[in-house]
C-alpha cells in the first residue's frame, strides 16, 4: 500500500521548497506522481515500477516468500537503474538512455521515490523473515536493510564520488600512472625529518599526531572517569562541567585561546618575560601546541565513554579479588583494567580518528607542522585546485583508519567482558589505591586549571576592547552580534549573528535525535546480531567519521548537487551531513556498553514472548542510557561546533554559527568571534543539563553504603597483611 501511494499520490520528483513550501500552481507537470509522469509526460521508464508491486501482491496472496523477496529486489534494482542510468552528470550507468533515443533525462528524485525505496526494502525484509531469517523477525531484517541503505546512500555513494576522482586527471580521464605518482609522493611519505631539519611527509606527521593524541586522551579520560566514579571529589558537578567544556567549543577557538595565552604576544609569555626574563618563542605553533589543543578538545569524549564503562564494572568481581587477599592496585590492574578494555579501545579509536580528521586546530595552531586534513583542504581551495590530490590524501587517511580499526579488534579479541547480568549485584566499588588516586589527581587538577584559563580567555575576551592590549570592558562586540531593537513594527533581532544562530540551533535539534537513534540501533545490530557482511557494514559506518570534514563536504557537493538526489542549498543536506558524520560516536559508545551486558537478558525477554523491538525498548535502552546521553550530547555539540564538514554546504539562506565565526576571524574581528563562541558555550551547557535530565541515569541494582573509618582501617590492615604475606612467600 505504501508503494502504491508513492507511485499514484506523492510527487515523484523533488519540488522547489518541498511539499509544504512548494508553489504548486507554477510546478505543473513536474509535480505529478510517477504513474502520471509515465502516462502523460512520456517518462515511460517509470511505468515498470508498478510490476514489483503487482508481483508482491500475488506473492502475499499465494503465500510465496521467495516471490516477495524477488519483488523487493526487483523494485530496488529498477529504481537504482533508472535513477543512475538516466542522469546527465556524475557517475552514470551508460546504455540505458539509448532505449529512449539517448536523450532521456530526469530531475532529482523526491518524496515519492523515497517512500517507494522504503516500501521495497520492507517487502524484502518481510520475504526474508517469512523464510526464517533472523528468527523470522521483520524488525531486525528491516532495521538492517534500512540502516544499510541509508549508509550506502549518504556515506558510501558520496565517498565513492570523491574517491573516483583520485584516478582521474583534470580533464576527467582515467590516469593510473598519475595516481601512482601522487600516492607515492615524497610530500606524503618523506622521512626527511629523520636525517635533516626538514619536515616529514604529511602521512607520518598525521599518524604520529593521532597516536600521541589517542593514547594521551584515553589515559586522561580514564583519569577523569576514575575521579568521577571511584573518588569523593569535593566538587563533582564542577568536575563534570570542566571536563566536558572543551567538547562544546568550536575547535579553532581553543587554538585561538592557546595563542592568546602562550603565543609570542600571549599573556603567559608576557608574564614569563617580565618576571623571569624568559624570551618569547613560537613553541605553541607546531606539534606540541596542536597536541595540547586536541587533547583539550577530545579528552572529554574519552571521559564520557569510559565513565559509562566504569559504571558497568561489577564491584562483586573486585570484592572477590580483595577477598583473595589482592591489594587495591593489583585488583585494578588484574580485574578492573581487563574488564574496561572495550571502553579503552573505543575511546582510543574515537580520539585517533578525531585527531586524523581534525581541521580547525591544525589550521589555527599547526604552524609548519603539516597534516593530512589541512593538506586536503589546500589541495581543493588552493591555487593548484587539485581535486585528485585531495582524493589521494583521503585514501591514505582511510588506510590509517582501517589499520586502527583492525588493531582495535585484535586487542579486544574474543574475550568476554560481561559484568551486567540479570542477577542482582550486591557489590561495592573498591576504592582506588593511594598511588593511583594521587596519580589521577596529579593529572586532573592541572588539567582543570588549564581548562579554566582557556575558557577564561574565551568568556572574557569578547567583553573587552582587545584582549591583552586594551582590557577596557565593553559590550560593543556583543551588541554587534546580538542586538535587539525596537522599530515601527515592534521588537526585532538586529544583530548580525541572529540568523546563523537560529539556523544552527534548528539544524542541531533536528540532527540530534536522528543521530542518537541511528547510532544506538546500529550499535545494537552490530553487537547483538550476526548477518552476512557485518564486518564490512561496521567499517562503512566508521568511514564518514574517518574522512576529514572538508572531504565530506566536497563529497556531498559532488554527490548531491545533481540528480538523482539533489540536496545542495537546503538545510536538509546539513542535517544529513551531521547525522552520518556524528553517528559513529553513538555506535562505539553503545557497543562499549553492550559488551558488558549479558545476552541472557535478551534471551530472557525473548523467552517471555517479547520480540526484538520490545526487548530493545524495554530491556536494552534503559541499560544504554550512558551511551544515549553520549550520542545526543556529541551530536548536538558537533552540529553546533563543526566547521570543516559544512563550510562548503552553507548557503546565503542557511548559514551556520561556526562559518559566521570563521568569517569574522578572517577579517580580524576577534572580539565578535570570541563573544559568539561564549554565547554558544552557554547555550550548549544548558543543553547538556537538559539532555542529562531527559535521558536520566542507568540504574543497576547495587547497594550503596558509606565506608566508616573503622571499615577503612580494617580494609587497609587486611591489605597490608596480605601484601606482607605475599612478600614473605
Amino acid at each position: 500500500m505504501a508503494g502504491a501511494v508513492s507511485l499514484a499520490v506523492l510527487p515523484w520528483y523533488g519540488l522547489e521548497g518541498g511539499i509544504l513550501g512548494a508553489q504548486w500552481s507554477r510546478l505543473g507537470a513536474e509535480a505529478l506522481p510517477a504513474l502520471f509522469q509515465g502516462l502523460l509526460n512520456g517518462r515511460t521508464w517509470l511505468l515498470p515500477l508498478v510490476l514489483p508491486l503487482l508481483l508482491a501482491g500475488w506473492a502475499i496472496a499465494a503465500r510465496a516468500p521467495r516471490a516477495t523477496v524477488a519483488a523487493g529486489l526487483l523494485a530496488l534494482f529498477w529504481l537504482t537503474l533508472e535513477a543512475f542510468g538516466l542522469r546527465t552528470y556524475g557517475l552514470r550507468l551508460e546504455g540505458l538512455a539509448t532505449l529512449w533515443d539517448g536523450s532521456a533525462a530526469q530531475p532529482a528524485l523526491g518524496w515519492g521515490a523515497l517512500l517507494y525505496a522504503t516500501a521495497a526494502t520492507m517487502l524484502l525484509a518481510y520475504g526474508l523473515a517469512w523464510q526464517g531469517w533472523c528468527r523470522g523477525e521483520v524488525f531486525l531484517i528491516g532495521a538492517i536493510g534500512l540502516v544499510c541503505g541509508a549508509i550506502l546512500v549518504f556515506v558510501g555513494y558520496p565517498v565513492a564520488c570523491v574517491l573516483v576522482s583520485a584516478f582521474r586527471d583534470n580533464d576527467g580521464q582515467v590516469d593510473l600512472a598519475l595516481f601512482a605518482e601522487k600516492i607515492t609522493s615524497g610530500s606524503i611519505w618523506g622521512l626527511d625529518c629523520l636525517f635533516s631539519g626538514r619536515s616529514c611527509g604529511v602521512a607520518w606527521n598525521s599518524l604520529a599526531q593521532a597516536v600521541v593524541v589517542g593514547v594521551l586522551s584515553t589515559l586522561l579520560g580514564l583519569a577523569f572517569a576514575l575521579v568521577a566514579t571511584r573518588m569523593r571529589f569535593p566538587f563533582p558537578r564542577l568536575l563534570r562541567v570542566m571536563s566536558v567544556l572543551p567538547v562544546i567549543t568550536p575547535p579553532f577557538v581553543i587554538g585561538l585561546a592557546l595563542i592568546l595565552l602562550f603565543g609570542r604576544a600571549g599573556m603567559v609569555s608576557n608574564l614569563l618575560q617580565d618576571w623571569f626574563d624568559l624570551p618569547r618563542t613560537r613553541w605553541i605553533y607546531g606539534m606540541t601546541g596542536l597536541t595540547i589543543a586536541q587533547l583539550l578538545a577530545f579528552t572529554p569524549i574519552s571521559f564520557l565513554v569510559l565513565q559509562g564503562v566504569l559504571q558497568g564494572v561489577s564491584p562483586s568481581m573486585e570484592e572477590a579479588s580483595q577477598t583473595l587477599r589482592s591489594g587495591r592496585w593489583r585488583t585494578f590492574r588484574h580485574v578492573t583494567w581487563p574488564l574496561i578494555r572495550p571502553g579503552l579501545a573505543n575511546a582510543f579509536l574515537i580520539a585517533f580518528i578525531e585527531s586524523l580528521a581534525d581541521f580547525g586546530n591544525p589550521i589555527m595552531i599547526g604552524g609548519n607542522f603539516h597534516v593530512l586534513s589541512v593538506s586536503i583542504y589546500f589541495a581543493v581551495v588552493g591555487a593548484a585546485h587539485d581535486q585528485g590530490q585531495a582524493a589521494v590524501l583521503a585514501i591514505v587517511l582511510l588506510f590509517f583508519t582501517l589499520s586502527a580499526f583492525l588493531l582495535q579488534r585484535f586487542w579486544i579479541g574474543r574475550r568476554s567482558y560481561v559484568t551486567v547480568s540479570g542477577k542482582g549485584d550486591a557489590g561495592v566499588p573498591v576504592p582506588l589505591s593511594r598511588g593511583l588516586r594521587a596519580g589521577c589527581l596529579a593529572v586532573v587538577l592541572p588539567w582543570l586549571v588549564l581548562t579554566a584559563a582557556v575558557y577564561g580567555i574565551i568568556l572574557v575576551g569578547g567583553f573587552v576592547k582587545a584582549i591583552g592590549n586594551d582590557n577596557t570592558p565593553t559590550l560593543q562586540h556583543f551588541l554587534t552580534a546580538f542586538a535587539i531593537e525596537h522599530g515601527a513594527g515592534g521588537w526585532f533581532l538586529s544583530g548580525s549573528a541572529w540568523n546563523s544562530l537560529t539556523t544552527t540551533l534548528t539544524v542541531a535539534l533536528l540532527a540530534m535525535p536522528l543521530t542518537a537513534a541511528l547510532g544506538i540501533l546500529t550499535g545494537y545490530l552490530l553487537n547483538r546480531q550476526h548477518f552476512a557482511g557485518r564486518a564490512v557494514f561496521e567499517f562503512l559506518t566508521m568511514m564518514s567519521f574517518a574522512i576529514p570534514g572538508t572531504v565530506i563536504g566536497i563529497s556531498y557537493i559532488l554527490a548531491f548537487n545533481v540528480p538523482p538526489v539533489e540536496l545542495t542549498g537546503t538545510a536538509l543536506i546539513m542535517v544529513v551531513a551531521f547525522v552520518f558524520r556524528n553517528m559513529p560516536v553513538g555506535i562505539r559508545a553503545s557497543i562499549a556498553n553492550l559488551s558488558q551486558v549479558d545476552r541472557s537478558l535478551d534471551e530472557a525477554s525473548l523467552t517471555l514472548g517479547a520480540h526484538s523491538a520490545a526487548t530493545l525498548r524495554r530491556v536494552i535502552l534503559p541499560i544504554l542510557r550512558p551511551a544515549i546521553a553520549t550520542s545526543m550530547v556529541y551530536s548536538f555539540v558537533r552540529a553546533i561546533t563543526s566547521v570543516s564538514a559544512v563550510i562548503f554546504l552553507v548557503s546565503g539562506e542557511y548559514n551556520l554559527a561556526t562559518v559566521y565565526i570563521v568569517g569574522r576571524a578572517e577579517f580580524g574581528e576577534y572580539g565578535i568571534a570570541i563573544v559568539y563562541s561564549a554565547v554558544l558555550i552557554v547555550i550548549m551547557v544548558a543543553a547538556l543539563l537538559a539532555i542529562q535530565a531527559l535521558v536520566g541515569e542507568r540504574r543497576i541494582g547495587r547497594r550503596r553504603i558509606t565506608e566508616t573509618p573503622a571499615l577503612a582501617r580494617s580494609r587497609g590492615a587486611d591489605t597490608r597483611v596480605a601484601e606482607a604475606k605475599a612478600a614473605g612467600a
